[in-house]
């Protein structure tokens, strides 16, 4: 049953927002919030629910972190338009007094960390996770080592941008570890730092999708080249591609042969038609909800594993509370290490899990967030 439900009406634009807490953990909840025109209430609980189950899965006994509650933000607004950012201010003074007490937020899919900061401070609050502070021993300390720990950057990518992506690209290492080719839809912060690690790894990326479309070579991209050439929004500029890479309409990622395909980008994105386009052998969640529920059980068919959101794109939040509970430091190594063991463990777990009993790995992640809650 689901905590508490909010629908906010911004004054200045009629647009709506959203606020849903689908539990407590120790008084507290966790979970992003995001801009998007067209964002609904819906979308916004199920991406709830997803959290609450994201946070039981990072449970180990003995740290100082232990799991919070599940929640997820919602602004209905393109984050491109005039109107976001005081329509984020706006919506975030409103939500201040659960902000304060009960919902710790971040990133998400059409904001930067920056902007939501910049708005709590505006409203007058200390941090976006205002809430957690009272769980912690030393709090200023703590926000020191998170403030250090974003101010890290390996190869001029902030090391908030690269936790998420690292763990993305080991849970599909783990799920194929002979994969040699991937796919990946969406070159922000998660795309991005996937591609990068992929790529580390030995991976041909052979395709990106971005606002513009998508951009193949069946030899391999140049991701170095083309991270430098994104802006914050994710796109690449075109003018800085090789000659061989060549440019095709968006919904081509789904059509390109490839071991594993990564939808990093918005929800909902592969449904039953395009799931029978698919031609992966692995698809990595890395967005929230981007496979409905039909589509999965049609890959399922094909035997096309699908590693679920609920791990596959959680490190981002566990590499939070890790640092901010004091149980890595703020390193690249520390933090990269972490992430790369606890994923290959769970991933490992979860598909071991479906293999002996037939089930989705999805399946097998909600029973272990289940007993781990």
């Amino acid at each position: 049953m689901t905590f508490l439900q909010v629908v906010w009406t911004d004054e200045v634009t009629g647009r709506p927002g959203y606020l849903v807490i689908d539990r407590l953990g120790r008084g507290v909840s966790s979970g992003g919030l995001r801009m998007r025109a067209g964002v609904t209430l819906d979308e916004v609980a199920d991406l709830a629910r997803g959290m609450s189950r994201k946070e039981a899965l990072a449970y180990e006994p003995g740290l100082n972190y232990q799991p919070l509650g599940g929640a997820k933000g919602g602004i209905d607004c393109d984050p491109t338009s005039p109107d976001a950012t005081g329509m984020l201010e706006r919506y975030v003074a409103a939500m201040k007094p659960l902000l304060r007490d009960y919902w710790a937020t971040g990133e998400d899919l059409g904001l930067r960390q920056e902007a939501i900061e910049a708005a709590c401070r505006k409203a007058g609050m200390r941090t976006t996770i205002d809430a957690v502070l009272p769980l912690l021993d030393d709090p200023d300390a703590a926000l020191a080592r998170l403030d250090e720990a974003f101010a890290v950057r390996v190869g001029d990518i902030s090391l908030g941008d690269l936790a998420g992506g690292c763990g993305v690209a080991e849970a599909a290492l783990t799920a194929l570890p002979d994969g040699r080719t991937a796919v990946i839809q969406g070159f922000g912060s998660m795309g991005g730092s996937t591609a990068r690690f992929l790529a580390d790894a030995g991976v041909r990326i052979v395709g990106i999708s971005d606002a513009h479309g998508l951009i193949a070579n069946p030899t391999g991209l140049d991701v170095e080249e083309l991270l430098r050439s994104r802006d914050p929004y994710g796109r690449i500029d075109r003018a800085r591609l090789r000659p061989e890479d060549m440019t095709l309409p968006g919904d081509a990622w789904l059509d390109l042969d490839c071991d594993i395909l990564i939808p990093a980008a918005v929800s909902y994105s592969v449904g039953v038609a395009e799931a029978a386009r698919v031609r992966a052998r692995v698809v990595v969640e890395a967005a929230n909800v981007p496979v409905t529920p039909q589509a999965e059980d049609l890959l399922r068919a094909r035997g096309v594993v699908v590693v679920p959101d609920v791990v596959a794109n959680s490190a981002t939040n566990s590499w939070w509370w890790w640092t901010l509970f004091g149980d890595i430091p703020a390193e690249a190594d520390a933090a990269f290490a972490k992430i790369r063991s606890w994923m290959r463990r769970v991933v490992g777990e979860i598909l071991a899990g479906a293999d002996a009993t037939g089930r989705s790995p999805r399946a097998v992640a909600y029973e272990l967030s289940e007993r781990n809650l």
